[in-house]
């Protein structure tokens, strides 16, 4: 039961931690515009496959964590 609880928890910590450290390497706009459309692609890609399809979030969270940080990087280049 509490496997089930925290599953949806580890497919947005997981994708989290791995863009936090990427935002670190100070990576262009042009990289995280990249990373927001392979993750839009491979989630259409993984709702489709049969056993991919419980990892749906992995790359879903990963297109939204890069464009929160995009849009935060515009908001810092606006000022």
């Amino acid at each position: 039961m509490l496997r089930r609880t925290l599953g949806s928890g580890w497919g947005v910590l997981i994708p989290g931690v791995a863009i936090a450290l990427l935002s670190t390497l100070g990576l262009s706009v042009e990289v995280w515009k990249g990373l927001i459309t392979g993750g839009l692609l491979l989630t259409g890609a993984m709702i489709w496959h049969r056993q991919l399809r419980h990892f749906v979030l992995l790359p879903s969270c990963i297109a939204l964590i890069s464009g929160m940080v995009l849009i935060s990087m515009n908001l810092k280049l606006m000022e």
